[in-house]
């Protein structure tokens, strides 16, 4: 399989510096490679719950106002995750609405027990483009 030869990683940082990248579909696949290392996607699941927990928070305490903070906290854990873990650029940088959508529908794939067998898929399905 091409990504257990070459590093996924080596590819996807050249297709999205390379590309812009067209469509959700192929945004999808791409984010799923660059959330590899179970320790990313944990830390992305606890900043993006912990933001939701301080969204209703805040709304049934009246203070809405406060709501940057509930993007600053999902944020700060994602971003910590690419940087010290990855080693890669967070996507939101140069795809800011498809990331955010992501990051949810991530979180979904991970409480329902899908998230493994999705980046499986990603990985092969980005390794026979390149073979």
């Amino acid at each position: 399989m091409g990504c257990r030869l070459v590093s996924c990683r080596d590819y996807t940082d050249m297709e999205i510096d390379n590309k812009r990248i067209e469509n959700y579909h192929e945004f999808w696949d791409f984010y799923v490679r660059e959330h590899s290392e179970p320790l990313t996607r944990y830390l992305h699941f606890i900043g993006t719950s912990l933001g939701i927990i301080l969204l209703v928070w805040f709304i049934v305490r009246g203070t809405w106002y406060y709501f940057p903070l509930c993007l600053i906290v999902g944020y700060a854990f994602a971003w910590i995750s690419h940087f010290f873990v990855e080693h890669n650029k967070p996507a939101t940088f140069k795809y800011p609405l498809w990331s955010f959508i992501s990051d949810y529908k991530m979180v979904w794939f991970m409480i329902t027990g899908k998230m493994d067998a999705e980046l499986e898929r990603a990985r092969q399905d980005f390794s026979d483009k390149i073979i």
